[in-house]
């Protein structure tokens, strides 16, 4: 049976890391839950972030349910019919544009929840298309041309008079802290005027503090020299990703081994799916690490016959003929029934994952510092039914 384990161990490291940062700067620091939503380490996370993000109707009501702290929300455009229960449950509420302001901001201020824009600053820095909310045509934050141009800020002569309180932008994807200072220096040129009339800046996510080799003094000096030319201001960061990085790893077994190919790569088939179990590796695309192997370049491949190793292109039990997750080289040979262990598994798995061709859900288990494995979760025929 396959199985996530979150390893708390390395969760703390984390949280230990944004702590850090936090206490260091002052900055409040927040768990994106969709990167990561295991409600059974929430206790844990609650002693080191401040609160949660999300997405949505049901992530917010999970973070308000689970974590506590502060809850935020962003969505592109919310459903009228659950501004009410949303409403109830968050402290901040980040509208996407001008016109979803003036249709709720006024009823969210009433109800006591701050009010939040979210801003598009025009400086692309994520390297994959799909993950760059600045590229031409993106629908998510307004352009200052865009703001200007709806009046939103006209009638705001201090903090007191807008309708909003805070600005909200959100560029990286799994970056550092040099793409961080070009975002911010696009985002001071182009809002940077309408600052002393907000309460709060929120610098969003995808923000790769706890990999390693990532500068934290660099991160903790940029965000303390904004704060000091903006005294008046509160800092949130939302990573994701970043809590639990490296915290994580999905567990699988060879079904079967198919002879090799003219390639030289021999097809495994896992009781584990890329399209299932891990969708990333198919959407970004990218290669998961696997303990005890080492991932060829093509020449490598190409190579094979004159090195001593072991080629296998791991492949998933549905029908999806993509639904292959990479190819490894072993330093021995790989037999029906061996585990295969995925690194980096706590992260954007568990909350993307599904059960298309009625695949089954892995099991979800915490190891807990101590050693012990506790069964968080276990899916059955029920999970897959229940959906359709």
């Amino acid at each position: 049976m396959p199985r996530y384990v979150i390893d708390e161990r390395a969760l703390r490291r984390n949280l230990e890391i944004l702590k850090g940062v936090s206490d260091r700067t002052g900055a409040k620091i927040l768990l994106a839950q969709k990167a990561f939503s295991c409600a059974a380490v929430y206790p844990l996370c609650a002693k080191y972030l401040a609160g949660t993000t999300a997405s949505s109707l049901f992530e917010a009501r999970h973070g308000h349910d689970n974590f506590g702290g502060e809850t935020h929300v962003f969505a592109p455009a919310f459903a009228p019919e659950e501004m009410d229960e949303l409403l109830g449950l968050v402290d901040h509420i980040v509208f996407n544009s001008p016109r979803q302001v003036e249709k709720f901001g006024e009823m969210a201020k009433g109800r006591g929840v701050s009010v939040g824009l979210r801003v598009n600053p025009e400086v692309s820095v994520a390297t994959t298309p799909a993950y760059d909310p600045c590229r031409p045509g993106s629908r998510l934050g307004v352009t200052r041309a865009a703001l200007d141009e709806s009046g939103l800020f006209l009638a705001a002569k201090n903090a007191k008079d807008a309708k909003v309180d805070g600005l909200h932008f959100h560029c990286l994807c799994e970056q550092g802290v040099d793409e961080l200072r070009k975002v911010l220096a696009g985002f001071e040129e182009r809002f940077g005027d309408l600052l002393p009339k907000m309460e709060w800046v929120n610098f969003g996510g995808g923000h790769h503090i706890t990999r390693d080799g990532y500068d934290v003094d660099g991160l903790v000096a940029l965000v303390n020299d904004f704060r000091e030319r903006h005294p008046h201001l509160a800092v949130y960061l939302e990573p994701g990703e970043a809590v639990a990085l490296n915290a994580g790893t999905l567990e699988s077994r060879v079904l079967e081994i198919q002879p090799p190919g003219a390639d030289g790569v021999s097809n495994a088939i896992l009781d584990v799916s890329a399209a299932c179990h891990m969708p990333d590796v198919i959407e970004m695309p990218y290669t998961p690490r696997v303990v005890g192997a080492s991932i060829p370049t093509s020449t490598a491949i190409a190579l094979a016959a004159a090195v001593p190793q072991y080629l296998y292109r791991f492949g998933g039990p549905t029908c999806l003929a993509g639904d292959e997750i990479g190819t490894y080289a072993f330093e021995r040979p790989l037999a029906e029934g061996d585990e295969v262990v995925f690194e980096d598994m706590a992260i954007y798995s568990m909350v993307k994952n599904n059960t298309f061709n009625g695949i089954g859900l892995p099991d979800i288990v915490v190891r807990r510092e101590d050693g012990r494995e506790e069964l968080v979760r276990r899916f059955g025929y029920e999970n897959f039914a229940a959906r359709l």
